[in-house]
């Protein structure tokens, strides 16, 4: 079973919203038959039916955005490397998948693909999206590399591995895992493994230690500028695929602040805020994990359901935590920036930024605060932000963000619950209808559009 709920892209009810792809071709002239082209069905590249099956089985019947323009570049011969920038939620996952699965050969049993990613929570997840998508191949193993003591020792085998870089790294250096016979390198979030000094050296390590001529996919829903010069030497001679930086924001997610007066007053209205975070799912973010474990201490002592999940959990707990926010058993999740990044739960429709994500230098990270208000709001669903700030500096981090991506965040009234409450619910009122306008517009668009067959 999927460790992960695909989305289905033309559910009524869910509209994915239209971005600008753009598209830069390694070598306009190596062929001038290149597929710069859109591909409108799945079927379109010659997917074995048991690929096609696996899609319907995640239900995805048509390409999103993203996929469109990605698939027939990177499913094309000679494999092609590639750096894309796809908005969270809007299908990337599926895309590098199905580009792995179409090159798997399940009668050869040795690794053919590897997939780094930053935490154990998203190599779970991606785990989860391939047994999925797969689960018609029969014979496909699909094994994770992530921290396990109860496995030290053992070899890893597979036809896919899904780990975090430093585990890997010791993989094969202990020659557990075979490099030789290995087709795909893919980093997932990969801005954020290229630019943290540490990940990015290892990613560099693994890749020194994997055939040359392996087919590098790295994707990420942003790519600073000052990442993309290390993108590009990670994966030379690629194809690129991108978004404007004026479309780095998410639809459908109507963004809040609360203006408190200290630290103590934001606990204050943290507690007060719990019962519209239970409504459904939420995550609430903090920089430090010794903060999200004293949230949850003082809230579970008031009495309220909680559950917490940072580095500072065994693996083992880890795993424990987030199946069961998944699952339900928990409505809030109190985490760090360990679940910023690609962690899709379909019930979470509430992000709290109890501390708003800074950089080194103490000015606001506007990346960070989109791959965090990214888990809510995923393929079109509606959802709701809200940050909390206490003093001079946390305003001026929230005015950063609001001008990085030119968006208005509202203030809500903490001394008026009523009208935080009547605030948010027609919030996510008004978003759902502007949804469904979008989903009718884009209907009349398809209908009115003339027939291409």
């Amino acid at each position: 079973m999927a460790d992960t709920e695909p989305v289905p892209l033309d559910v009524p009810g869910l509209a994915e919203p239209e971005y600008d792809v753009q598209v830069s071709l390694a070598d306009l002239q190596a062929d001038p038959n290149n597929p710069l082209y859109s591909v409108q069905k799945f079927e379109d590249l010659k997917l074995s039916e048991e690929l096609l099956k696996g899609l319907v089985a995640m239900n995805f019947y048509k390409p999103s955005k993203i996929q469109e323009r990605a698939l027939p570049l990177l499913m094309g011969n000679p494999p092609q490397n590639l750096i894309g920038q796809s908005q969270s939620g809007t299908g990337k996952t599926a895309a590098f998948v199905l580009n792995i699965l179409s090159r798997i050969n399940v009668q050869e049993n040795h690794p053919q693909a590897l997939i780094l990613a930053p935490s154990r929570e998203l190599a779970r997840q991606i785990q989860g999206v391939i047994l999925t998508m797969g689960q018609f191949m029969d014979g496909l193993v699909v094994t994770p590399a992530i921290p396990d003591p109860s496995k030290r020792g053992q070899r890893t085998t597979g036809h896919v591995i899904v780990g975090t870089p430093g585990t890997v790294i010791d993989l094969l250096r202990r020659r557990s895992l075979e490099s030789r016979g290995l087709r795909v390198l893919v980093l997932d979030e990969a801005d954020s493994m290229l630019d943290q000094q540490g990940l990015g050296d290892q990613c560099k390590r693994v890749k020194s230690m994997v055939p040359p001529s392996i087919q590098v996919v790295l994707f990420s829903a942003t790519f600073p500028e000052k990442v993309i010069e290390f993108a590009e030497a990670f994966a030379p001679n690629s194809n690129k695929l991108t978004l404007k930086h004026e479309e780095l924001t998410v639809e459908g997610i109507k963004q809040f602040f609360f203006d408190c007066d200290s630290e103590q007053s934001k606990y204050e209205t943290l507690v007060k805020f719990y019962g519209l975070l239970t409504v459904n799912s939420s995550i609430i973010f903090c920089k430090r994990r010794d903060t999200a474990q004293e949230i949850e201490k003082r809230m579970l002592s008031d009495g309220h359901e909680v559950a917490h999940l940072s580095a500072a959990l065994e693996g083992s707990d880890r795993d424990t935590v987030i199946d069961r926010f998944r699952q339900g058993g928990a409505k809030v999740l109190i985490t760090t920036n360990v679940l910023a990044r690609g962690i899709d739960v379909s019930s979470v429709t509430m992000v709290v930024n109890y501390d708003i994500p800074e950089l080194g230098n103490g000015h606001a990270d506007p990346e960070t605060y989109l791959h965090r208000i990214g888990r809510t709001g995923r393929f079109g669903r509606v959802g709701v932000a809200v940050t909390f700030i206490s003093n001079k500096k946390q305003w001026e981090q929230l005015s950063e963000i609001t001008a990085h991506f030119n968006t208005e965040i509202k203030n809500l009234n903490k001394d008026d619950w009523d009208d935080v409450e009547k605030t948010v619910h027609e919030a996510i009122k008004l978003a759902k209808q502007e949804q469904a306008k979008a989903i009718t517009s884009r209907a009349a668009a398809q209908q009115a559009e003339p027939s291409t067959s």
